[in-house]
């Protein structure tokens, strides 16, 4: 206690005198950083996945064959959850009388009270206009999806016949909460009130009907009732979540999340340059006060204690302060992303303080605690001696176990370890090269000196003068460039994926069930109504029955690996009837990952199929897989994987054929078209000229996945520039850090008749070389690692851009070139007498 008595009072004096004011700001600063992009994140994170589950009407639901029963159903009563129900059935629905009545097999959704439970229905009333509907249909009263309306014929206010009962058409459905592009189910939707079911005669012994438990609520409810399905599931009974949505929604949200990671990593990087100049700075400060209890009989263990302490109470602080600080401002712009979002979001979550604090303690100790514990080894004789310096070897060991915390908080905060990987990997190599250059600059510094005259001789000079601090500040001005450009470089690759996939000119019709005799005729109706020509592909339905010759069923895939829901998943496609095409190349949107994909037509035939597909299943390249199509056998080797773009909106297939493997096997065709909104006829007409093809209006799913993915761009742009102002904060702190030495010798020059100018121009010269080795290395780094980043962690293309890193080393110049002028500027402003009493003092 006597001990933590001295400690305080000592943080006491220090804030009093300034001494720790640099150290306090930078930590400060630090934790501003990385908490306030914690509590955008969570909040942001939790309000996309409140707002993307509205494509399941909910946040979690239970798909099953049979009524839901027992502890799924208890869980779904849980306090802090709200339930509703759906059923679904495939029945004929009639519109029309006699011999012009149009029957069609549709897709009969009865819906109970409260659906959706998040999202909305968009629908066409009586009235000819589009707006939000949060009910369901009135009983007695009925909606059909609009282009089911079109496939038969239906105007709003006609009578439906379902079963035995007729209902009246009160709406069109535009756009419904679960919707999805199922290549199987393209029937005309039908939605009506559940309290009507019983009365159309349809639910009967035997009847195929699908089972719905819908839930949603806080985030801790929904995720026991989620633990609690999962681990009560029974036969034919399924979980869904929003991992399960569509490819492109969970891509978005995934890749969001990565960035968000990106972005705290960014803050934890910059907290660790800004707090270790700053305590450099600290313990440079106390060098002669130490000496000075050192010849007075201090001992080492209790000036170990006193600074060590002063360090945690300051720590402890800053952290409260930073963390209050990044409260207010997340607080104040969440109204702002509120209304850009269009959402509502939910208040923030303890985890991003509790991780401020963490990160500042932790990023203190690895990189303050050091140049404090060589306190203790300063000599006594500097009293006399200012030119003695202690060394500590063991604040090498606390450096190393620092840097071990330092890469468990990158690997926390990332959420991936191999971002974590990559940016220490990139951060090690950036200072390396860093440090390096810097050296080079100081010994080229060295030679040319006396070939240069007046202040940018004297600029120059200062780098090799002082050649320790001129390296450790090229390596730490670089390394938080880098990281800043970095986040840049990652974020303007991420929206401009974004807006290349979900360009306005994606397919938003699909057209299934083309015969071979059709394709020329449907290709010449499709290019009259000013359509671009599609392209065909065909569809072989067919079922799994062997592999390597072994008899495979779904009972196979029980407990294959030991992660249920993965081994339920695994068991389900076994079952399921398989999708075939064929293909002579690969579209843009694939890529081979492994094997050889084929180049013209094999002599036998070949398969190459979707990566993770394989993986669920157990195949490799070389196994030899069997179908059933249509009671025939057929039979190839596994001669590559692919991975493949989902988020492109064209037809993709988990499994490819080479050419011709598959002729004389029955199928058809499928393919997409990007139909202008002037053509809204098109596919009522083109039904009408080929009545057995089937049309999937899928504008509806492309405009959920472009708001959501909106959304997403939206929260990455607010958190990059949230981290950008935060980062040249801590940068401009850790500038600031490292200014005692400048201040000194510009009071000694102001003392002996130097002029502002001189002054003023000397500084911008080792300013400038500063920043320019600083940016443009950052540059560089930045670069080649948002490419292994791009890649390895977002799954992108990567395309370098020079320009960037042009534009960013011309940055690294100016944000140092700015923030070293302001941090001396007192050296222009003060009385040199003021200056050098408050330095020497």
């Amino acid at each position: 206690m006597r001990t933590l008595s001295l400690a305080w009072r000592q943080l006491r004096r220090d804030l009093a005198a300034g001494d720790i004011r640099i150290l306090l700001a930078a930590l400060v600063l630090a934790v501003v950083a990385v908490a306030s992009v914690g509590f955008v994140t969570d909040r942001a994170e939790r309000a996309l996945a409140m707002e993307a589950n509205r494509l399941l009407g909910g946040d979690a639901l239970v798909r099953a064959d049979a009524p839901i029963s027992g502890a799924v159903d208890e869980a779904a009563n849980a306090p802090g959850l709200q339930r509703t129900q759906t059923v679904e059935l495939d029945s004929m629905i009639r519109v029309g009388d006699g011999a012009d009545a149009q029957l069609r097999l549709g897709d009969l959704r009865a819906l109970g009270d409260g659906f959706p439970l998040r999202g909305v229905f968009r629908i066409v009333g009586e009235d000819g206009t589009e707006r939000d509907a949060a009910a369901i249909p009135e009983p007695g009263t009925l909606w059909l999806s609009r282009a089911g309306a079109d496939t038969l014929g239906a105007r709003i206010g006609d009578a439906v016949g379902i079963g035995t009962r007729t209902f009246r058409l009160a709406a069109l459905v535009v756009q419904e909460p679960d919707a999805s592009i199922d290549y199987f189910n393209v029937a005309p939707k039908a939605f009506l009130n559940l309290s009507d079911l019983e009365s159309t005669g349809l639910v009967q012994p035997g009847s195929r009907i699908r089972h719905r438990l819908v839930v949603a609520g806080d985030a801790a409810a929904v995720e026991r009732f989620t633990a609690t399905a999962r681990d009560n599931l029974g036969r034919g009974q399924r979980i869904e979540t929003i991992t399960d949505a569509r490819p492109e929604v969970r891509s978005a949200l995934d890749r969001a999340g990565r960035f968000l990671g990106l972005a705290a990593l960014v803050s934890v990087i910059l907290a660790a340059v800004a707090v270790a100049m700053a305590a450099r700075r600290h313990s440079e400060r106390h060098l002669s006060g130490v000496a000075v209890m050192r010849s007075l009989g201090a001992q080492q263990k209790t000036l170990v204690g006193i600074h060590v302490g002063e360090l945690l109470l300051l720590g402890l602080i800053a952290c409260t302060i930073g963390i209050a600080i990044a409260f207010a401002l997340q607080w104040s712009i969440a109204g702002w992303l509120s209304s850009a979002l269009e959402v509502e979001i939910p208040p923030a979550s303890a985890w991003p303080a509790l991780r401020g604090y963490g990160v500042g303690l932790v990023v203190l100790l690895a990189f303050g605690a050091p140049p404090v514990l060589a306190l203790r080894r300063v000599p006594a004789l500097r009293v006399l001696r200012r030119d003695l310096d202690g060394t500590e070897p063991s604040a090498w060991l606390v450096a190393l176990a620092g840097f071990g915390g330092l890469a468990a908080l990158l690997w926390w905060q990332a959420g991936s370890a191999t971002l974590a990987l990559a940016m220490l990997v990139g951060i090690a190599a950036t200072l390396a090269v860093l440090a390096l250059i810097a050296w080079g600059l100081i010994l080229a510094v060295r030679r040319l000196r006396s070939r240069l005259r007046g202040s940018l001789r004297y600029g120059l000079a200062n780098v090799s003068r002082r050649a320790g601090t001129s390296i450790a500040q090229v390596s730490a001005l670089g390394l938080g460039l880098m990281a800043l450009l970095l986040l840049t470089f990652v974020r303007t690759d991420l929206l401009d994926r974004w807006q290349l996939s979900l360009a306005q000119d994606a397919p938003n019709r699909f057209i299934i069930n083309v015969q071979d005799d059709q394709i020329a005729d449907v290709r010449d109706f499709i290019a009259t109504r000013g359509v671009a020509e599609p392209v065909l592909f065909p569809m072989i339905r067919a079922r799994l029955v062997e592999r390597n010759g072994t008899p495979v069923t779904g009972a196979d895939y029980a407990n294959r690996t030991g992660d249920a829901e993965q081994d339920r998943e695994s068991q389900r496609r076994a079952e399921r009837e398989f999708n075939l095409s064929m293909a002579d190349a690969l579209r843009d949107d694939n890529r081979v990952t492994a094997g050889t994909f084929w180049t013209g037509t094999p002599a036998a035939p070949e398969l190459s199929v979707e990566e993770n597909f394989a993986k669920g299943l157990g195949w490799s390249i070389g196994d030899r897989i069997t179908f059933d199509i249509a009671g025939q056998r057929f039979e190839a080797p596994i001669t590559s994987l692919r991975s493949v773009d989902w988020e492109s909106f064209q037809p993709n297939f988990f499994v490819l054929a080479s050419p011709g493997a598959l002729s004389g096997y029955p199928a058809s065709h499928i393919t997409a078209v990007q139909v202008p909104p002037e053509q809204v006829r098109f596919t009522a007409e083109l039904v009408q000229r080929f009545p057995n093809l089937s049309v999937i209006d899928v504008d509806a799913v492309l405009a959920q996945v472009r708001s959501t993915a909106d959304q997403v761009s939206t929260v990455v742009q607010v958190v990059f520039w949230f981290s950008l102002l935060a980062g040249v904060l801590v940068l401009l702190a850790a500038v600031s850090a490292s200014q005692d030495e400048r201040l000194l010798e510009g009071g000694v020059m102001r003392a002996l008749g130097g002029s502002r100018r001189q002054l003023r121009m000397a500084q911008v010269s080792e300013f400038a070389a500063i920043g320019l080795l600083s940016g443009l290395v950052a540059a560089i780094a930045a670069s080649v690692l948002s490419g292994v980043v791009a890649v390895q962690v977002f799954d992108l293309p990567w395309r370098p851009n020079p320009m960037l890193a042009i534009v960013g080393g011309g940055v690294g110049v100016l944000v140092t070139l700015l923030a070293g002028l302001f941090a001396t500027r007192r050296v222009l402003d003060a009385p040199p007498s003021a200056t050098l009493r408050e330095l020497q003092g």
